[in-house]
Parts: structure tokens; sequence; C-alpha cells
């Protein structure tokens, strides 16, 4: 009990310090903030093309449910309305209280309503990103072929490496566990960590062998590129129409690479790094580039309503939801280890 009472502790500790630092770098790039100026800019602002900014967002995440669908279709058919809802209910866990806190619970609200096992779930959504990662990597690499990146950003080119590496080493394993599933448990045997590891091999092969699952690598990619859409969209509704569709794609994915290291919440980090790609990448003024920023920094921001409209429909509170989520998932490591001892 007091052990649970520290580490909780601790956690709410890290959580108020990571989230004092992340205000503190928005109050410093905001400190030559202008109301005046913005509403100036809102006011020239294009509200037709932001308008067809949101809707494209919202056909991105329409994607992803469908995406999801597909590949649990061979455990469980899901109805396409749960996996919407749960995408965003995900949404909304991961802008409030960021930390990919979402991400779990996504996979538990799609459990609790359905009959799909949470752990294959769980495994469902390690696959999602793995897919996610390897279209990532490859439109970053042409990314950077074509745009280049200034000096002051060479942690973006160190990152895009990393990830690389990390994205081809799990799929790899991933790929081994899906079509190996004997060898891959036979050479975890015994240990504490393996217990879990062979649990997730079994979840992931009733996924991998089908049809489904190359379906949805495939669908991955547009996935991908129809998030370009909202950025283009927006570039236009603000008046940078002297950028064009494959800048704005390089925007999406130069962020969306920064934004795979979990974030704290409020989309910050994402506010904070769309101004610095402005500035540096596009050559925007700084009002131009800071005005721009809070733009699309609100239009993100406004998952959150979708995501609260999603969590009315179940009842709870996501906070309930959150909570059963990880109490879930320790049931889940708790019966794994009792299933293998007995079985030791």
């Amino acid at each position: 009990m007091g052990e649970h009472f520290g580490q909780s502790a601790r956690a709410r500790v890290i959580f108020v310090l990571i989230n004092v630092i992340a205000l503190g770098f928005l109050a410093w790039s905001l400190r030559h903030f202008n109301v005046g100026a913005l509403i100036e800019d809102f006011e020239t602002t294009n509200w037709w093309w932001i308008s067809f900014a949101i809707l494209s967002d919202v056909a991105v995440y329409a994607l992803q449910a469908w995406r999801w669908q597909v590949l649990l279709r061979p455990v469980e058919p899901v109805p396409y309305r749960q996996a919407l809802r749960a995408v965003y209910i995900g949404l909304f866990g991961n802008e409030v209280l960021g930390f990919a806190a979402g991400e779990v619970v996504r996979c538990y609200v799609i459990a609790r309503f359905t009959a799909l096992p949470f752990s294959v779930s769980l495994s469902s959504a390690l696959i999602e990103r793995i897919f996610d990662g390897m279209w990532l990597c490859a439109s970053l690499i042409l990314t950077l072929r074509v745009i280049g990146l200034p000096h002051r950003l060479h942690w973006i080119v160190d990152g895009s490496y990393v990830l690389g590496g990390v994205v081809l080493i799990v799929a790899v394993l991933l790929g081994f566990a899906m079509f190996h599933h004997h060898r891959a448990r036979s050479a975890l045997q015994g240990g504490s960590w393996k217990k879990h590891l062979r649990v997730l091999i079994d979840d992931l092969s009733l996924i991998g062998h089908s049809r489904y699952l190359y379906f949805s690598l495939l669908i991955s990619l547009p996935y991908l590129l129809m998030q370009t859409v909202p950025v283009w969209a927006t570039f236009r509704g603000f008046g940078f129409y002297d950028l064009s569709l494959f800048e704005a794609f390089g925007f999406m994915v130069i962020l969306r690479m920064a934004m795979a290291v979990p974030q704290a919440p409020g989309n910050i980090g994402y506010l904070l790094l769309s101004k610095e790609l402005m500035l540096v990448l596009f050559g925007a003024v700084a009002r131009d580039a800071e005005n721009f920023s809070l733009l699309i920094w609100g239009l993100v921001t406004l998952r959150v309503v979708l995501g609260a409209i999603a969590l009315a429909t179940t009842g709870s509170k996501f906070g309930e939801l959150h909570r059963a989520a990880h109490t879930e998932r320790a049931e889940l490591s708790k019966a794994r280890d009792s299933v293998t001892s007995d079985s030791i």
C-alpha cells in the first residue's frame, strides 16, 4: 500500500514538473504575443478553408477507425461506430492529460463495449503504431531529401534515424512473433518479463495470419497522407498561398515525428514546434508564424470537443475509464503470471 502511494505521489510530482516546464516554454515563446494582431489576422482568414481543414481532420480519424476495424476483423467483428468512438475518446485523453494517456483507454473502451479481448485490443494498437512508424520514416526520408533542414533543427534528422532504427527492429521482431509463433514462444521460456511477451505473441498471432493485416498496412499510407490536407487547408485559410501541398506534407511529417514522443497536455509541444517550423522552414515573419501556430493548434484542440461528445455517449467520465483501463491491464498481468505459474 505504502509503495503504491509512493509511486503515485512520484508520478504526480513528475506530471506537475513537466507541465510547469512546458508552460514556461509556452510563456517564453509567446512573450511578444499581440492580441490585436491576432484579431486582425483572424479577420482576414478565409474561414471556408478552415472549415475544410476541420472536416478533413475528422476524415483522418474516421479512416483510422476503419483501419482499426479492418485489423481486428480476423479476431472479432467490431462495429465501425464503436471503433470511431474509441478513437476519439483516445484523442480526448491524449490531448487533455497528455503522455499518450488515451491509447490504453481507447483499447479498454472498445474491449468494454464489444466482445474483443482487452489484450488483443492492446496488441492491435501496437501493430498500428508499427505501421504508422514504417510509413512515417519513409515519408521523413523523402521530406529531408527534398526540403532539407537547417542546422538548428538537426535534432529532427538525428531523431529520424533513431526512430527508423527502432521501428525496423520492432517490425522484424513483430514479424517473427506473428509468423513463427511456436519458435518465438519457445525462445521466451521462463522469466517474469518473458511471460508477458509470450501472451503478446499469442495475441499477435491471432491478427497476423490474415490478409486483413496487409490491407490495414496499405490503409496506413493514405491515413498518413490525408493528414497533409488539414495543414494545407490551414495554410490557404491563413493566407500562405505560396506554400504547396508538398510543403504542407513536409510540415506534417516533421510534426508527426516530433510528436511521436508522448508530450504534455494541451498540445503545447505541437504549438511550439509549429511556430519554430514556420520560422525556420518557410521563413515566415515572427507575427505570422506565431498567429498561424495558434490557429492550427486551435484546430487540433477541437478534437477535444469531438472526444468529449464520444465520451458522453459512454455515460462514463474519462477519469473512471482511465482508472478502469489501468486496473484491467494490471489484472491482465496478474492473470498472465498466475497462468504461467500454474503451468510451471
